[in-house]
């Protein structure tokens, strides 16, 4: 089962590890041409109606591979209009090959004729809401033929993800989808037929360029609607903080706050003016501090715990009775994780344990990275929490789904890369899922790091990831 974003995602992945779109569409369409045989006879009439977009070139394929059918295609709008190259250029192979087709440019001339099959790929996975013109009118126009309704992918008008209409939608008989099974398929009164399409398994297993389409910005947002992260740690370090502070803000954080003890207050503040720094007595973290520190987060989306707290008993204790308390989402990192195990809590946490991390909060790892994902994912599902556990490879689990990262070099075992990731998952995790967010800073810091890399070599330093990561984000290397 694949919701239409992850879907998404995935078709960008694979394109990532080498297959190209253009070779899914022809595998697409040829799944279709094949349903298109399962129900309906060789001479039998076939009006294929497409949108303009990938879902309407899925179509567009299947009429090459009929040539043993009357096949008729509309087209919903002026081919100029087509949205992708692809889609447009198995257009053009219908116009040069002179395939019957038709254009639809309005509602009135949507007349499909008296077709033994329909094939609906007005609109894919990806698009919500109520039909339009014509797509309206089409969907009546088919939904009124006493032909039989195959749709590509899921039917028009229908939500993939809840299967929901908002009103008006395809009544299909078959629907042929792609690659995995769709969560609002389940609910329709038709038969859902899945076609493998040749996406690899690698696309959905390991973190790539798909994943980032999870972050497009609302043009109407506001300050805030991206994320108040606090960042809680300081006290023997003081860089810990700070980095993981400015990398929430890298990571497209609105606000990023940072509460340490008063003596390091003034120099967490002092690497940034972009952080707002808040003190609280004493020289380290201790249990008095948790009344105020819940307060203080409790306004927050997200807060990053553990980052230069260090491991005095009273510090441990201090993270054990927030954790019991509170109800939000956490990111807890270095020291801070060891408490993790023992504590139970209500809150959302992701962890970030390196291996030798992993061992002390009682998982157990393995020099093979397959290997070490299973037991990731065990631990992640006893513990009841979302893993980001850092290697080589780093494996991302939340006990059922897992996420394996491959970007990143050897100069990144320099000190404060992993407080670089955790404030990147702390500002993440304010708009994403837990594990979307996980495996996406573990792709945008590994990212950065390799951008680094090309520059400094092994004497790549922490904030050389800070001014790259805003890139590693943008999935390009500009």
């Amino acid at each position: 089962m694949i919701t239409s974003r992850r879907m998404a995602a995935v078709d960008l992945n694979a394109e990532a590890l080498g297959v190209p779109r253009k070779q899914l569409m022809e595998s697409s369409g040829n799944a279709v041409a094949r349903a298109c045989r399962d129900l309906a006879d060789p001479g039998a009439s076939v009006a294929v109606v497409a949108g303009r977009s990938n879902n309407g070139g899925d179509a567009l394929v299947a009429a090459r591979f009929l040539k043993a059918y009357d096949v008729t295609v509309h087209l919903l709008g002026r081919p100029e209009t087509i949205s992708t190259d692809i889609a447009r250029e198995n257009w053009d192979a219908l116009v040069a090959g002179e395939a019957d087709r038709r254009t639809v440019t309005d509602s009135v001339a949507v007349d499909l004729g008296d077709p033994d099959l329909v094939v609906d790929a007005m609109l894919g996975t990806g698009v919500t809401g109520a039909l339009r013109e014509p797509e309206a009118t089409a969907a009546r126009a088919i939904n009124e033929s006493s032909a039989t309704v195959l749709a590509v992918d899921v039917p028009s008008g229908v939500d993939a993800d809840t299967g929901d209409a908002a009103g008006l939608a395809v009544d299909a008989d078959r629907v042929v989808t792609f690659h995995d099974d769709k969560p609002g398929l389940g609910d329709l009164d038709c038969e859902v037929v899945v076609a493998d399409i040749g996406i690899p398994e690698a696309a959905e297993l390991f973190t790539g360029p798909g994943d980032l389409l999870a972050l497009d910005r609302d043009a109407q947002s506001h300050k805030g609607d991206h994320g108040d992260v606090l960042v809680v740690g300081g006290g023997p370090y003081t860089g810990a903080p700070a980095l993981a502070a400015q990398s929430a803000l890298r990571a497209g954080a609105d606000l990023a706050r940072v509460a340490c003890p008063e003596g390091v207050a003034r120099e967490v503040q002092g690497y940034s003016e972009n952080l707002i720094v808040r003190g609280f007595s004493g020289d380290r973290l201790a249990p008095e501090h948790v009344p105020d520190l819940l307060d203080f987060a409790a306004d927050r989306d997200v807060v990053v715990f553990g980052p230069g707290l260090g491991d005095a008993d009273e510090s441990l204790d201090a993270v054990r009775e927030f954790l019991a308390a509170y109800d939000g989402t956490a990111v807890v990192d270095a020291d801070a994780l060891q408490v993790v195990p023992e504590v139970e809590t209500e809150a959302t946490l992701i962890c970030t344990p390196h291996q030798g991390e992993l061992r002390k909060m009682g998982g157990e790892t393995d020099a093979d990275w397959e290997t070490r994902s299973d037991l990731v994912r065990e631990f992640a599902a006893d513990l009841g929490h979302t893993l980001l556990v850092k290697g080589a490879y780093d494996v991302v689990s939340d006990g059922d789904a897992v996420r394996v990262n491959r970007t990143g070099n050897p100069g990144m075992t320099v000190g404060g890369t992993g407080d670089v990731l955790a404030g990147a998952t702390g500002a993440l995790a304010a708009v994403l899922p837990p594990l979307d967010a996980a495996a996406v800073a573990a792709y945008a810091n590994g990212r950065a790091g390799d951008l680094a890399a090309d520059e400094f070599g092994g004497g790549l330093v922490a904030t050389d990831l800070l001014e790259r990561l805003p890139v590693g984000l943008r999935g390009d290397d500009e």
